[in-house]
């Protein structure tokens, strides 16, 4: 890859903390960009991925820690576990929502033991995760020890927790953001819809334009804004000819009706199920992504060095980073991305980026 863009960033020295940091789609964002990040992980697999691609981590639970453990970290970014509120988890978390949305409320009113007290009663404790980034920024807060940009990214379905966050973070200062945007509308060639939530302290802030075209089933690439460039394929991604994609999902709640799409078309959403997935060739050989390829669909580089457990979960779990890069350069203020960079870093070697600063952590 080319020597990392010059960007002129906003806040001065950026230096990221990542919460549930997975197997490090917004870390390796951060590393193209050239900001300093330091993950806590402690799923062992995620932590081993990490390891291996030289990600600085931090194993530990994020409930046991706080903005006190990283100092110099003055911005917050998080992707809490979304199984108990995604369509294809237990839905745990939708059937708490109303409780989720009354404990972001306590937390605005400092609350927190009473908080900590409803978490532990919760039905799936991963259903309380969502509500740690937003502990994290209130308590740098009351100690006068603000986070300068907050980004957070979850599924569709935690759109309003985030909206419950945005009051409370407009009550300490914060200029907030919220919206569910498209990946494939950033150059992911998949179509996956994400809630984001961006905040700056004292600094007006918004989500990323979108530089590519919406994906819309039965219309040709070459249709929709010309301003805007034609979404990726899977083809395009993975260098291969052709072939199409028979998803493990029934489409319309038919088990039986199995989606399919060709190589010229974007991936399905890229789930932990994505190794179910058949891929039939033009030969008509029947076969499954390699989780190589997996990582590609989700723009990791195609040589990220992926721990060999349950590696098809990590790859769903995780942000794009593609993505990840848009949503970064929009909340530090560095204005758009070029394309060409972008390109460069998803098709380059991950062993020639992995480079950068430590980031201090006091535990």
């Amino acid at each position: 890859m080319s020597s990392k863009p010059t960007l002129t960033f906003d806040i001065e020295d950026p230096c990221i903390v990542d919460l549930f940091a997975g197997p490090g789609g917004l870390d390796v964002a951060a590393h193209w960009l050239g900001v300093p990040v330091v993950g806590v992980e402690w799923d062992a697999n995620a932590c081993a991925t990490r390891e291996r691609a030289g990600l600085q981590t931090l194993s530990r639970d994020v409930r046991d820690l706080g903005h006190w453990n990283f100092p110099s970290a003055n911005v917050l970014a998080g992707g809490p576990p979304c199984q108990t509120f995604t369509v294809a988890g237990s839905g745990s978390g939708r059937r708490a929502l109303d409780v989720v949305l009354a404990l972001v409320e306590m937390l605005g009113n400092k609350k927190y033991a009473e908080v900590k007290d409803a978490l532990s009663r919760m039905e799936d404790e991963r259903t309380g995760l969502v509500l740690e980034p937003l502990r994290w920024a209130l308590r740098a807060w009351d100690e006068d020890q603000p986070y300068e940009a907050i980004v957070l990214e979850q599924v569709p379905a935690v759109e309003l927790v985030w909206k419950a966050f945005e009051r409370v973070l407009e009550s300490r200062g914060y200029r907030v953001c919220v919206d569910v945007v498209h990946t494939e509308q950033f150059g992911v060639p998949q179509t996956r819809r994400r809630a984001i939530l961006i905040a700056r302290l004292g600094a007006e802030v918004s989500l990323p334009e979108a530089t590519h075209r919406e994906y819309r089933k039965g219309t040709a690439r070459r249709e929709g804004e010309e301003s805007k460039l034609p979404w990726v394929t899977m083809k395009d991604a993975l260098g291969r000819g052709n072939f199409e994609v028979i998803s493990n999902y029934g489409t319309g709640g038919i088990p039986s009706a199995r989606g399919r799409r060709t190589a010229d078309q974007p991936a399905f959403t890229v789930t932990g199920k994505i190794s179910r997935n058949r891929v039939v060739e033009a030969n008509g050989t029947v076969g499954r992504f390699a989780m190589a390829e997996a990582g590609q669909l989700q723009t990791f580089p195609a040589d990220y060095p992926w721990s060999e457990k349950d590696t098809a979960q990590q790859i769903g779990n995780a942000i794009p980073p593609r993505l990840a890069a848009h949503v970064l350069a929009a909340v530090l203020g560095a204005g758009r991305l070029e394309e060409d960079f972008l390109n460069q870093a998803v098709k380059g070697s991950w062993k020639a980026q992995q480079s950068g600063a430590r980031v201090p952590v006091s535990v």
